[in-house]
């Protein structure tokens, strides 16, 4: 079987958490960190993903040069990793930008709590950013950064915790359903959860937040995307040519990595 590179960073990424379960500077690159970023690393302890073992990663400026670094935390898509976020470049822009950008393995149970007992999104919020403020980030309210599933995601969380925890929140084409009836499969657990947690019930405390909404003209999550920029007046949008997929991601990524280095407060 052929070995992507994506299966490379993943493979790489596993043996450096292996050695590393504490979280501390790594001995080389994650992902093929550049010249510049600190890159760390371990496995999380957390109460909210019974039997899951989540790995994270951060990436970060010289400390030397950026003591204290904002930080975008960036969610995944389902049946992605933590490794995606090196995948798609996005460490690649930290050095040059002044921020940090961290990942943590979320499954793909799309971060809200479900009846079997996990909350990946509470794991994000509850065990996640105190393990990065250890490493030395900024302790003012993050960036969070999430495609597909995880732009559902990040869009659920900064309206469940607001602007004390979450500073700015960026989806590229974020999974979203206007009705119970249309969501994918293993997306909620039923109707009632899906109403429990709908963003487009729950736009208006969005209200004041920075928000960025970036999704391909020909993904199958545009019309929602759409829909839900309606709610979100404030959003900076971007609707413009491609699909679902890493492409479009990667390309979107530095612009949204841009955006929050300008829009997270300072």
């Amino acid at each position: 079987m052929e070995l992507t590179r994506r299966d490379a960073v993943r493979a790489g990424l596993g043996a450096v958490s292996a050695a590393l379960l504490g979280g501390c500077a790594t001995g080389f690159p994650l992902g093929g960190s550049p010249a510049g970023v600190v890159a760390t690393d371990g496995a999380l302890t957390t109460s909210h993903w019974p039997g899951g073992n989540p790995r994270w990663a951060l990436w970060r400026p010289d400390p030397a040069q950026v003591p204290a670094p904002r930080l975008v935390v960036a969610l995944h898509g389902k049946g992605g990793s933590v490794g995606d976020t090196a995948y798609l470049g996005l460490p690649d822009h930290v050095a040059q930008l002044g921020i940090a950008v961290a990942a943590v393995d979320c499954g793909g149970t799309y971060l809200h709590a479900r009846r079997d007992g996990s909350d990946l999104g509470a794991m994000v919020i509850d065990d996640l950013l105190p393990v990065l403020r250890a490493q030395g980030v900024s302790p003012k309210p993050v960036g969070l950064l999430g495609w597909s599933m995880g732009g559902y995601g990040a869009l659920w969380l900064a309206i469940r915790h607001g602007a004390a925890v979450v500073g700015a929140v960026g989806g590229m084409s974020s999974a979203l359903w206007t009705s119970p009836g249309a969501s994918a499969p293993g997306a909620f657990d039923n109707r009632e959860d899906f109403l429990a947690h709908d963003v487009f019930a729950r736009a208006s405390a969005l209200a004041g937040m920075p928000v960025r909404l970036d999704c391909g003209t020909s993904d199958p999550f545009i019309a929602a995307n759409r829909a839900f920029a309606t709610l979100v007046p404030q959003a900076v949008v971007t609707f413009d040519a491609g699909g679902h997929d890493d492409a479009y991601w990667r390309q979107h990524g530095i612009r949204q990595l841009e955006w929050f280095a300008q829009t997270l407060p300072a």
